[in-house]
């Protein structure tokens, strides 16, 4: 059955006369940009390598933009330096495409939020939690793949304790009119492993640890990873990004 929408948009079709042609619904301009992917990397061409494992180029610390002090490993990884700090990307970003790859330690420490927490916070404002839940209940929306506060996700696709997740993210951005009014909200769909668990969810402002969603007016802001300051030991590697507008 048809949404009113969609039912008016059929009886506008049919006011107009139905093609007989096959040529008169053919789009042919403007054409889609080539994208390759990288057969050994899986990386799409068009994609800004934010991290290879060799530096913290396009990195910064959160608090004073100074230089990165995690910790860079020998597998092209980095892990979280305890009470070092967050770190940010050095550029901002709207819309995109973000792919990352993280891990808790094997080595059990803590418990509930304390066990391998840290979070990747789109625009510096909207966190996608990172978490160990393995056999480590907690409140579901902060368990690990949650939208912090927000979204439960749909099933947790969580890998044994130590071994590497996968999070391919798709993030729009709210819009704001002039007046600093919010007209849009954003959106955000995480596949975890392959496995979607935020189906185009809708961000209702800050994910704050305490009090409600805030909405404060702002444009593109840099992609952010958490330092939870209790020795998480949380690692990622192969982190990539493709602008969406």
């Amino acid at each position: 059955m048809f949404s009113g929408s969609a039912f008016g948009q059929v009886n506008d079709l049919k006011r107009i006369k139905e093609p007989t042609n096959p040529k008169e619904t053919e789009v042919w301009q403007p054409k889609p940009k080539a994208v390759t992917v990288d057969a050994e990397a899986g990386i799409p061409s068009d994609a800004i390598v934010l991290f290879n494992g060799e530096h913290f180029n396009e990195w910064v610390s959160t608090k004073d933009s100074s230089a990165v002090k995690w910790i860079l490993n020998a597998d092209k990884s980095m892990t979280v330096k305890d009470k070092a700090g967050d770190i940010q990307t050095k550029r901002n970003f709207g819309d995109i495409q973000l792919h990352l790859e993280w891990k808790s330690p094997k080595d059990i420490r803590g418990e509930g939020q304390h066990r391998g927490n840290s979070g990747v916070f789109l625009q510096n404002r909207y966190e996608v939690q990172i978490l160990d839940n393995n056999d480590n209940d907690t409140y579901v929306n902060g368990q690990v793949g949650a939208i912090y506060k927000q979204a439960v996700p749909l099933v947790k696709a969580l890998s044994k304790t130590g071994d590497w997740n996968v999070y391919d993210i798709i993030y729009h951005a709210p819009k704001f009119d002039e007046s600093g009014n919010k007209t849009k909200s954003g959106t955000i769909t995480v596949l975890h492993n392959g496995v979607l668990i935020q189906d185009h969810v809708e961000i209702k402002g800050t994910t704050e640890f305490i009090g409600w969603p805030k909405n404060e007016p702002h444009g593109k802001a840099p992609i952010r990873l958490q330092d939870h300051k209790d020795n998480s030991g949380v690692s990622y590697r192969n982190i990539w990004v493709r602008e969406l507008n």
